[in-house]
């Protein structure tokens, strides 16, 4: 516990500790402390005006849906930001290779395709097989 907590919750030990000061210490120890209480309050009056205002803003945003018709989860889905706008679309494959028969395709992302590590592995490089 901080010596200025204990000496707010007990007079006593106060007066006591204010007996150890001159007048001029403890009068700038006591507009220290007012100047630190007007700041404590204007700062929970700005954070209480913050809140109403959030609360306005939800309200009116309640209020356009409602008008609206949408429901929140349509809202989201119509809404919702895309992380990476190239994510989930296909890359044109940059490597060809015939395997066992097969035509193999590999856009040289990600991990590789076990049949090109077969093909690797068996002394081929990547630029042999590259589409030209």
């Amino acid at each position: 516990m901080s010596l200025l907590a204990e000496l707010a919750g007990n007079k006593a030990k106060a007066r006591a500790a204010a007996k150890e000061l001159n007048i001029a210490q403890l009068e700038n120890l006591i507009e220290g402390l007012n100047n630190a209480l007007v700041k404590m309050q204007e700062d929970e009056q700005a954070r209480q005006a913050e809140i109403e205002e959030k609360a306005r803003q939800a309200a009116q945003i309640a209020k356009m849906i409602e008008e609206s018709g949408l429901t929140i989860d349509e809202i989201a889905s119509l809404s919702g930001a895309r992380s990476n706008p190239t994510k989930g679309k296909t890359v044109k494959p940059k490597y060809r290779i015939e395997w066992n028969g097969e035509t193999i395709e590999w856009s040289g992302r990600g991990r590789t395709p076990k049949a090109f590590q077969e093909y690797l592995d068996a002394g081929n490089s990547r630029e042999s097989a590259e589409i030209k």
